[in-house]
């Protein structure tokens, strides 16, 4: 061993065979943006001997005030090159795989499974569900973050703890992005930092468990906050995300979105129906399953927890923003 590692492996917790489970580890990070900014450096210092950065996005100059894994230099790179080639300056004793695309229904499984841990960095719905769908069903450990303004949470759900669905079953009725919204570049680091300190701690196995615990930060008021949702039931009934690769025949696809934002529908069956009309899905078209389709999916998670609670559960989602078809 090295002296890169001295001052960690001096812990009492990690030491040297702490040390060489961070060094056997394979980290799905899936996002490389503020949150994966902060979360890639910690992972890639703390010596994570294979680390998977997923992320379809370029750097922007808007980017650089919250994700300091950039420079100048790399405006107009695709984020998850960029990310890799400042990992290895860093630590050229690591493992960094790049992978400059989307994490979507149709990758995730082959992605999820080959890795030790999955964190969730890409504060997407569609995303955030897909991956708490597969982690659940491959019993992988997953923490994920969510920033806005200047609050945040991160949380460590499945691998043995209940799923992201089991603590947030439906989309928020509303919700705003970055870029609608705004973010203070250190409430982003904040959270990153711990989502990373999560994952650090749950690869060290150290006590007492972070699974199934959230934490919660106010940037406003300073103030620390969470929960224990080890309890947490898993919902009855889950509505998947899926690619419209994988649309049958006879499914009923509904596009929730307008004219104006969408001009062609999906397939040329689809029918379009605003979120207020929802309703009239509930009984209709017998059982065949509705996929209810939409740019980013929240719309879509709205729409399906609406239809559960009227006895419809044949269900799937399509978030069109993330769709490589």
């Amino acid at each position: 061993m090295t002296d890169r590692y001295i001052r960690q492996t001096r812990l009492a917790e990690i030491g040297a065979a702490g040390q060489g489970k961070l060094a056997a580890a394979k980290v799905l990070v899936v996002g490389a943006g503020g949150l994966g900014s902060t979360v890639l450096q910690i992972l890639a210092g703390a010596g994570i001997g294979e680390i998977v950065i997923v992320d379809h996005d370029h750097v922007d100059l808007t980017n650089l005030h919250r994700q300091p894994l950039y420079s100048m230099d790399d405006i107009g790179v695709p984020k998850a090159d960029a990310a890799r080639r400042a990992l290895l300056r860093a630590n050229p004793g690591i493992v960094v795989t790049a992978r400059s695309e989307r994490l979507t229904p149709n990758n995730a499984t082959a992605l999820v499974q080959e890795a030790s841990i999955v964190i969730d960095a890409a504060d997407n719905f569609a995303v955030t569900y897909t991956l708490s769908d597969q982690c659940w069903a491959l019993g992988k450990p997953l923490v994920s973050a969510s920033v806005l303004g200047l609050s945040g949470y991160v949380g460590a759900y499945c691998g043995g703890a209940p799923s992201y669905r089991a603590v947030f079953p439906d989309a928020p009725e509303v919700a705003g992005s970055c870029a609608s919204v705004g973010v203070l570049g250190s409430a982003v680091a904040t959270m990153g930092s711990l989502q990373a300190h999560m994952a650090l701690h749950l690869l060290l196995d150290l006590k007492p468990g972070t699974l199934g615990r959230l934490v919660s930060f106010d940037g406003h008021t300073l103030q620390f906050g969470g929960f224990s949702f080890a309890d947490s039931p898993e919902p009855l009934h889950a509505t998947p995300f899926i690619g419209l690769a994988d649309l049958a025949s006879d499914d009923i696809i509904v596009d929730l979105r307008g004219v104006a934002e969408a001009p062609i529908l999906p397939r040329a069956d689809a029918l379009r129906l605003a979120p207020t009309e929802i309703d009239q899905l509930a009984s209709a078209h017998g059982d065949a399953r509705i996929v209810l389709c939409c740019r980013s999916g929240q719309r879509a998670l709205r729409a399906a927890g609406r239809l559960q609670s009227m006895g419809r559960h044949n269900l799937a989602l399509v978030a069109l923003e993330g769709d490589p078809s």
